[in-house]
């Protein structure tokens, strides 16, 4: 016979129970739990990740296990609230109609939290990868102190959570996005120098606040988690590497490789706008590409004030405006060349203008491609492509939430508080 929801045989080949030794039973039992465990992973992965609403038998044909295996795993997920049942489908062969099955919406969700040079803002996301409640506040946090910032970032939270809570709404956990250098997933953050924080203990100062004192966020760099937006955006499409880059007053970057982020050693690496851009030739003022292609940069080279909003530069350009183009053209000219130096090293096809250089992209790509083209040596036999961003606005929330998210899908019993071994038929 077989375990339901391990797909395991519970008896030896010939009929006989198989023998125990001592001090087999309990590794028995961890190894029937873990593998319980994951399937209920592996068959919540596979309603999250299919592009259509696939049937207990899609998920029995696609992952080898049996049908009674999956019936079993699904009936749980759906007592969790994780999926949901569509209407029956008639199937064209003999036998029950096909019942399609999809993410729960609105039931679970994660909540992306994230602290920017001018703006604050939380976002929550089901695992439908819906947005079920946001809010945004606008500000000039240069120079800022991370208490206050913080604790007005709480207060943001608080109502979102609030919300949440009244509508019945399961929290999976937080993340929040940082423009700058973070360690691991709990901090410090090292250095955000557009904020000018350093040595900041963000989750210790969130976690002071009520609201989120059961909830301490795990952290992370902006753009990387970005850019997990970004490939969960293009998982059915591709491609699943390229270099991520975001503007906005800051510049941020991120390697996705196979549909992975890559972080590098300590999580630091896809600091492209600390890049250094010569001190000859077309940028002869020397520099970072920050001083070249984030937004205040762009802002004072077409003459405007820092605090305009980015319509105004593009009203500007759209008139032909002599300094909003150039400014444009020199900004595009210093991103392809930074852009160019991370293929060469990375070989990968593709780059994807995200954060306000999404917004920016007709009058940034041609300079951008054009840089690549010249600079990037592999290119005369493999063309890098320019395109933009998919993952909406504000990506990193939504890719924080999404982090949370899939930490769930990764262990949804243990989410649920079933961690406990769980006793294993008499059979084994």
């Amino acid at each position: 016979m077989t375990d339901p929801t391990t797909g395991a045989s519970t008896r030896s080949g010939n009929g006989a129970r198989p023998a125990l030794r001592p001090g087999r039973r309990s590794e028995a039992v961890a190894r029937q739990h873990s593998l319980r465990q994951h399937n209920l992973g592996v068959a919540l992965r596979h309603v999250l990740d299919a592009p259509t609403p696939v049937s207990r038998a899609d998920i029995a044909g696609a992952t080898g296990l049996t049908r009674a295996t999956v019936s079993a795993l699904v009936d749980r997920l759906l007592a969790l609230d994780l999926v949901t049942e569509l209407e029956p489908v008639a199937s064209q062969r003999a036998g029950r109609p096909a019942v399609p099955l999809v993410p729960a919406r609105g039931t679970v969700a994660a909540v992306g939290m994230e602290v920017n040079v001018d703006y604050l803002g939380v976002r929550a996301v089901d695992l439908a990868g819906e947005v079920v409640a946001e809010h945004v506040e606008h500000g000039d946090f240069r120079g800022s102190v991370p208490d206050v910032v913080l604790d007005r970032l709480a207060g943001l939270a608080g109502q979102v959570v609030a919300r949440l809570s009244a509508d019945g709404v399961a929290l999976a956990g937080a993340a929040l996005a940082l423009p700058g250098l973070v360690d691991d997933v709990t901090g410090p953050l090292r250095t955000a120098p557009n904020l000018g924080w350093r040595d900041a203990d963000v989750v210790g100062l969130l976690t002071q606040h009520p609201v989120l004192a059961g909830l301490p966020p795990r952290l992370g760099n902006e753009a990387n988690l970005a850019a997990g937006a970004e490939a969960r955006a293009r998982r059915l499409t591709g491609p699943s590497s390229f270099v991520y880059v975001s503007g906005e007053v800051g510049v941020g970057g991120a390697i996705v490789l196979d549909g992975q982020i890559f972080g590098g050693r300590h999580g630091w690496s896809g600091e492209i706008g600390h890049t250094s851009l010569g001190t000859a030739g077309a940028f002869d003022e020397g520099g970072s590409l920050e001083s070249y292609a984030g937004q205040d940069a762009i802002l004072r080279r077409a003459g405007l004030d820092r605090a305009e909003p980015l319509e105004s530069l593009l009203a500007a350009a759209q008139a032909a405006d002599p300094a909003a183009v150039e400014a444009l053209r020199v900004a595009g000219a210093a991103l392809g060349v930074a852009l160019a130096n991370v293929v060469n090293v990375v070989d990968v096809e593709q780059v994807v203008l995200g954060g306000i250089y999404a917004e920016l992209a007709p009058h940034l790509a041609g300079a951008v491609s054009e840089q690549l083209g010249r600079r990037v040596i592999s290119a005369a036999w493999s063309s890098v492509e320019v395109s933009v961003a998919q993952a909406g606005r504000y990506p990193a929330m939504t890719g924080g939430a999404l982090s949370v998210l899939q930490a769930l899908v990764d262990d949804p019993a243990g989410w649920a508080g079933e961690d406990a071994v769980v006793p294993v038929p008499a059979e084994v």
